[in-house]
């Protein structure tokens, strides 16, 4: 199963999107389109890649978006971008979502929009504004040490201070917004590999009540072109998808140097 994508609108700017297509050359939503297992059998999932490791831009699923492309996230009409808080470079790993439910992990960078296979390791509860916020931490199939780690502990004992990093990283990133800290449930315990994977199962059960109109969908757009049957509204024609993708244009060429000033910028402040 193989997929691609295609840029539409100009980077850095509003009007950026990143749509993707099944290896029939058709546009999906890779929020629903794309199945969450590689392998169910042995727990491997499909990762998408919205944000490379050491890059700055916020990409995200638009899960409220017509066929959910990747687009950079905005607040108060202004694109946003992570600092720099030392001495952490943009996002520490590649940072991405699982589709139909969300991840990152850690191999080597990867491309925005790539889709990978995944180990699951373990998950991180962070509390973002009263409600829980599941981070998984997962490696590349294809990276040469997966063979070496198949759960949290591996992590720790061949990774030493890499968990810490990640913690003060997800604790830390907010606070040049003007942000506090945030917090983690569990005392910033990190749970294991059968944990993480039954978080996962439990937010997938979600989606297909989602999908299936057992649940209602609220602000996300289901529009999908593979998973729901004909007689469903959910369900997007090719022509419907093409005319939707088609509306984005590409913007006369803009200066981007006040946004490279921007992210290159550097963050300091004394810890508590």
């Amino acid at each position: 199963m193989s997929f691609t994508v295609e840029e539409r609108g100009n980077p850095n700017s509003l009007s950026y999107r990143l749509f993707f297509k099944n290896a029939e050359g058709k546009y999906i939503s890779p929020f629903h389109d794309i199945p969450i297992y590689a392998d169910e059998s042995q727990n491997i999932f499909h990762m998408v890649v919205e944000v490379p490791r050491w890059t700055n831009a916020k990409m995200e699923i638009a899960t409220k978006d017509f066929l959910n492309p990747i687009k950079q996230d905005v607040k108060k009409g202004k694109l946003r971008y992570v600092a720099n808080v030392f001495p952490h470079k943009g996002y520490i790993w590649n940072y991405g979502a699982i589709p139909q439910v969300s991840i990152f992990e850690r191999p080597v960078v990867c491309s925005r929009g790539e889709v990978i296979k995944v180990k699951v390791l373990g998950i991180l509860a962070m509390i973002d504004e009263g409600e829980t916020d599941w981070k998984v931490i997962a490696i590349n199939v294809e990276d040469p040490e997966a063979s070496e780690m198949n759960n949290i502990s591996d992590v720790q004992r061949l990774k030493p201070g890499y968990l810490e990093a990640t913690v003060d990283w997800f604790r830390r990133y907010k606070v040049p917004d003007g942000k506090p800290e945030n917090r983690f449930a569990f005392n910033e315990e990190f749970k294991d590999k059968d944990f993480a994977i039954e978080v996962i199962k439990s937010t997938h059960n979600f989606w297909k009540a989602l999908i299936s109109q057992q649940a209602k969908a609220g602000e996300l757009n289901c529009k999908n072109t593979c998973v729901s049957a004909n007689n469903s509204p959910f369900c997007c024609s090719a022509d419907e998808a093409n005319a939707a993708v088609g509306e984005v244009r590409f913007l006369l060429p803009l200066l981007t140097l006040l946004f490279l000033f921007a992210v290159d910028k550097w963050f300091y402040y004394e810890r508590k």
